[in-house]
């Protein structure tokens, strides 16, 4: 990069004007104590601000303090964290917060390197917690960002590359604001989510215009480049809502690793051609006979990062069961209520209780 002093100084200063004057209202920014910024910057990974909001508020009256989450039962965080998916993210997070409960006199770490040895922290959550919490002058890069220093810069590299991430570092290094980290890097990525959007990006109204090389050029949307090569696996899918008795019903815990660990579902199997291969696949796998009603209650589509779901959902009652080493459950809808499912099942359960309704 080959600016001049004179004109980072007033890059800076027109970005963190424009933030402190446009800045949303947001949960976690009413103070800077660091266990909530590091709590709201690992929900916002992969997840957008207005679904975050309500999770965040719930979290922080649950978990009020860094010893009351570093504490808590898994379960009960998982139920937390219910709906937000990526679920490695609160275990990781609860793994590291012990870490600094226990080794650390519950003092987040105010240095890169530190806070980089905790388990799922990773360069982004560094930069923030640190530049946010503790106005350490750390770049926080994340897809906002490159957007919208790709477009400053005109940096044409693959953003899905490690290298170009460090490209991006090494120019925020020179830009950041070292009085006022925390704004600048804020002010960065609110830029990226209210104007410098993905497309249509509203330039008119950008104070970073007068910087922006992809703009002067009128090639906005043609930044960041980025090249995907990611192959989408399908899988197809049968889930059976099982009742044994008028509020009772089977549920199973997934593997303690993998997808989804340790959350709760509805037993699953490969779809069949026919409902006596599929009684026959409930059987095989969960020591199960059922009846289950021919026609699906509903389908649920979910798609993961490398990953589709397409599942049948059925209505069943168990005949009779057999014990099999599975983690199944016998559970009643107010039990069920306490325990953490992952979104496809959330939806399997609306639907049934709507058809209960009707």
């Amino acid at each position: 990069m080959d600016w001049k002093q004179e004109k980072i100084v007033t890059f800076r200063t027109a970005l963190i004007d424009w933030y402190e004057k446009n800045k949303r209202v947001l949960p976690w920014r009413e103070n800077t104590e660091p266990y909530r910024i590091w709590v709201s910057e690992i929900m916002l990974q992969q997840t957008k601000v207005d679904t975050v909001m309500p999770y965040f508020e719930r979290f922080m009256t649950w978990f009020p303090t860094m010893q009351d989450f570093a504490e808590a039962p898994e379960e009960r965080i998982l139920k937390a964290w219910e709906g937000l998916g990526y679920y490695s993210r609160v275990r990781n997070l609860q793994a590291a917060m012990k870490t600094v409960v226990e080794e650390m006199d519950g003092v987040v770490p105010d240095n890169l390197t530190d806070i980089l040895e905790l388990k799922g922290v990773g360069p982004y959550t560094a930069g923030a917690v640190l530049s946010i919490a503790y106005e350490r002058p750390e770049p926080a890069v994340d897809g906002n960002v490159m957007r919208v220093i790709s477009r400053v810069l005109e940096i044409d590299d693959d953003i899905m590359k490690q290298k170009t991430r460090k490209k991006f570092e090494t120019a925020l290094y020179e830009l950041i604001d070292p009085e006022k980290p925390g704004e600048f890097n804020q002010g960065l990525m609110e830029i990226g989510a209210l104007v410098c959007t993905p497309k249509k990006p509203m330039c008119l109204v950008c104070p970073l215009q007068e910087f922006c090389e992809a703009h002067k050029a009128g090639e906005e949307e043609l930044y960041p480049v980025k090249i995907k090569k990611t192959k989408v696996k399908k899988m197809y899918l049968s889930s059976a809502i099982v009742q044994t008795g008028a509020d009772q019903f089977i549920i199973e815990q997934r593997p303690d690793t993998g997808l989804l660990a340790n959350l709760w579902q509805f037993p699953t199997v490969e779809q069949s051609d026919n409902q006596e291969a599929l009684k026959l696949a409930f059987l095989q796998k969960y020591g199960m006979e059922l009846q289950i009603k021919p026609e699906p209650i509903t389908h649920v589509k979910h798609i993961f990062s490398h990953l589709v779901w397409e599942v049948d959902v059925f209505a069943a009652q168990a005949i009779t069961t057999q014990p099999v080493d599975l983690k199944l459950k016998t559970v009643t809808k107010e039990e069920m209520g306490h325990l953490a499912f992952p979104v496809p099942y959330q939806k399997m359960w609306q639907a049934f209780q709507k058809g209960e309704i009707q």
